[in-house]
């Protein structure tokens, strides 16, 4: 698997995801501001690798920071971690890794700058690192709910390129075939920015493990063909009762499988909970450009001066998921007391 990030000496190095699968470049964040622009941009994506992504930009924009004392330092950090928070509001890991990253700060104020700033980079190194083992530790749970010969459909992109590495929803795919087991996947292909083609199909095939890209309105056909096992995806944020925000097109998918009676399955770190949050009619859903639509790798698809809308996400209601997977377990219904167990709130 190619790293999807990495920090080196003063440069968060990233993966341009906007170029795959055409061409495997690197993109080079030397700033905090690079770093917003690159999760803005989607340079970088996936809930996950934007939380790894985050700590690794704001000890970029500790060590810029010119302060004598902590006060001065504090202040100028809050400032950059409240802009970088405005990148892209939906994925909760986002909020996380700042709020982590300034937690730390808090609690370490009886050091110099100069080691506080050497303690933040630890703390972005130390969550990239538990993103993969978190990663590992997911798909090992969930692997056992996939059985031997099962055709897996996904949506969007939910592995490695989505984390720091191995993946959530491709993950318990992995581990599935770690385990011995004989799979396949079925890729949407997640219009309009075709993360499934360009990206979960890239990944499966770099791994070796089959993969069918299908376009998103074949998801039906194959369902009643019983061509579909199980379905499992990513989420972006969860909220205290089970409601899942992910890639828009989700919701369909799992009414779908509802009604084919085909489990769903929802892969996603602790960190993605907002138990915060009631239900999902509270989670904010990012409205990008109409260009993103109108446009196919920057050719123009529709008429000019044709409106177009592009919410990034969608809700699947919690009466649509068959369980969500976890680094700490398996939560079924009702989520809102299996959830909070999982946080550690019960």
């Amino acid at each position: 698997m190619v790293k999807t990030i990495e920090y080196l000496d003063g440069v968060v190095r990233m993966i341009d995801q906007t170029r795959l699968p055409a061409e495997t470049t690197f993109v080079d964040c030397k700033t905090i501001e690079d770093v917003g622009e690159a999760i803005r941009g989607m340079i970088i994506r996936g809930a996950p690798a934007i939380g790894v992504a985050a700590a690794m930009g704001i000890s970029l924009g500790a060590n810029a920071i010119d302060a004598a004392d902590y006060g001065a330092f504090l202040a100028q950090l809050e400032q950059k971690c409240d802009r970088l928070g405005q990148a892209r509001p939906t994925a909760v890991n986002l909020k996380w890794a700042i709020d982590r990253m300034l937690t730390v700060t808090k609690a370490h104020s009886h050091l110099p700058v100069s080691e506080l700033k050497q303690r933040l980079k630890q703390e972005a190194m130390a969550i990239y690192h538990e993103d993969i083992a978190t990663n590992e530790k997911m798909g090992g749970f969930g692997q056992s709910l996939i059985e031997d010969n099962s055709t897996i459909l996904t949506h969007c992109n939910a592995g490695a390129l989505a984390t720091a590495g191995f993946g959530t929803a491709l993950g318990v795919v992995r581990a599935a075939v770690n385990a011995g087991k004989n799979v396949r996947v079925l890729a949407n292909e997640t219009r309009p920015f075709l993360q499934g083609a360009r990206l979960t199909a890239w990944e499966l095939k770099e791994d070796n493990i089959p993969v069918k890209l299908i376009t998103d309105n074949m998801c039906g056909h194959f369902m009643k063909k019983k061509e579909i096992d199980v379905v499992v995806v990513g989420a972006d944020r969860i909220a205290a009762n089970g409601d899942v925000a992910n890639k828009i097109g989700t919701y369909m998918v799992a009414v779908m499988a509802r009604q084919h009676g085909i489990p769903f399955y929802v892969a996603a770190p602790v960190s993605t909970l907002d138990l915060t949050l009631a239900s999902g009619d509270a989670i904010p859903i990012e409205e990008r450009s109409a260009e993103e639509v109108v446009t196919l790798n920057k050719q123009r698809i529709a008429p000019e001066g044709v409106d177009a809308s592009h919410p990034a996400f969608d809700v699947t209601p919690n009466e649509f998921v068959t369980a969500i997977i976890t680094e700490r377990g398996i939560a079924r219904p009702p989520y809102t007391e299996s959830l909070k167990a999982l946080a550690g709130q019960s």
